[in-house]
């Protein structure tokens, strides 16, 4: 198998990447959002409104579950059969979207699949602990991000974007190449899992309670909560998370659905993400090197300062747009540079995030500690998508819909800075 400096647990845990991406590129990011908004779309509420409010609605049931889940992960036994449990209802809802017809049933199925897909890579995180050394974290999860870009992220997208292109020519219209490309995101996502259920292992973990599983479950959660809060520097780091992972995931999961709205070429904008693959891929195996080389948070604090020029920038591709000072390609042409941007920082800052959090926790429950982790990951994905789906359809303008993103990416980035003397990593 190719990295061959890394174990094969490793490896594995790696490849899960890999197998997982699909789903973020073809469901979450490009070609399901932009199929979806047009199908939805409507005079009283935009399409991309309802986008915004599934979203956050997957994001609300997970994060509300998440702590608890996180809790009996640490059993030992536990933590590999959910790992399957939703890995398998992922693929399955993913691949029953392909036969739906109408947006409401779109929706509902998108929301299940997110959920899912979302549950199974927050126990692929709690796994980092145990796949590797505190030393080899940065690089290990920076290394997963690098390969679900161009292996997940990529492959599968080229397909979707021949056929969006050129299915034509082949009898497929646009409405089957979706279909199409749903189907390839849950076989792909499916056969790439195997290697992570059949080689990582649970080593650290504690035994499950004789008796009274839930109660002592629930205890387990306000214990951890009670240490978070005790620990001023693991604190101060999640809640900085809260806010500026919120402005990662609504750039993700917002993007195309932004440039629907404003009229976007959907095959310029599907373009420019596949950019964003192909650039993440360097960037994100950079950012694993240069933790070595200076401390992660300052990382971190870089990768947010170039969101927030992506942030401008979409703001004044938007306002320019609706105020026509310029036409559409000089827009798409804006659109590209962003999706190059992104790619810059997108897989690292998500990477570092990961194993610095990772360097924080006690490998022996990391599941708690990574359920918490999840929770404010999720919770803050609820909110970017949900100020933006709602200022939208308050004001119908979604270059001013766009600026809330600005604001949670400077708050995440002052708890950050503010506190970064609390931040001792091992």
């Amino acid at each position: 198998m190719f990295f061959k400096t890394f174990t094969k647990e490793e490896q594995s845990w790696i490849m899960y990447d890999w197998a997982n991406s699909v789903f973020a590129t073809i469901m979450v990011a490009a070609v399901f959002p932009v199929f979806f908004v047009a199908m939805a779309g409507g005079e009283n509420t935009p399409g991309s409104a309802w986008w915004g409010w599934g979203t956050s609605i997957a994001r609300l049931i997970l994060g509300i579950a998440a702590p608890i889940i996180g809790a009996i992960l640490d059993y030992r036994g536990y933590k590999k059969k959910l790992f399957v449990t939703f890995v398998s209802l992922g693929v399955l809802f993913t691949l029953l979207l392909s036969v739906q017809t109408s947006w409401q049933t779109l929706l509902l199925g998108y929301i299940l699949a997110n959920m899912f897909w979302s549950a199974g890579n927050f126990i692929y995180d709690s796994y980092l602990p145990d796949v590797t050394t505190k030393e080899r974290m940065d690089r290990v999860s920076a290394w997963g991000y690098a390969w679900g870009y161009i292996g997940g992220s990529t492959i599968p997208f080229i397909v979707s974007i021949f056929l969006l292109l050129f299915g034509g020519n082949f009898g497929v219209d646009q409405d089957l190449a979706v279909r199409i490309s749903i189907v390839m995101t849950a076989v792909w996502w499916g056969v790439f899992s195997i290697p992570m259920i059949r080689d990582v292992r649970h080593k650290y973990g504690v035994d499950a309670p004789q008796k009274g599983f839930m109660s002592q479950t629930l205890k387990n959660v306000i214990n951890t909560a009670r240490k978070i809060t005790k620990n001023k520097g693991m604190f101060i780091f999640i809640i900085a998370y809260f806010f500026y992972i919120d402005g990662v995931g609504t750039i993700i999961n917002m993007a195309t659905a932004y440039g629907s709205e404003l009229g976007l070429d959907a095959a310029g904008m599907i373009g420019a993400l596949f950019v964003t693959q192909i650039v993440a891929f360097p960037f994100s195996m950079l950012f694993g090197k240069l933790a070595k080389l200076m401390n992660p948070i300052n990382l971190i604090s870089g990768a947010i300062g170039v969101y927030l020029v992506i942030c401008l920038m979409g703001f004044f591709m938007g306002f320019g747009l609706e105020m026509a000072w310029f036409d559409e390609s000089t827009a798409i042409f804006i659109f590209w540079a962003l999706a190059f941007l992104v790619g810059t920082v997108q897989g690292g800052i998500q990477a570092i995030s990961r194993s610095t959090f990772g360097r924080l926790v006690p490998p022996e429950n990391s599941g708690e500690y990574f359920g918490f982790f999840e929770i404010y990951g999720r919770f803050s994905t609820i909110l970017g998508p949900f100020l933006y789906a709602t200022i939208l359809s308050v004001t119908g303008r979604p270059s001013i819909s766009i600026l809330s993103t600005i604001f949670i990416f400077l708050i995440g980035l002052t708890i950050l800075l503010a506190g970064r003397e609390h931040l001792k990593l091992n």
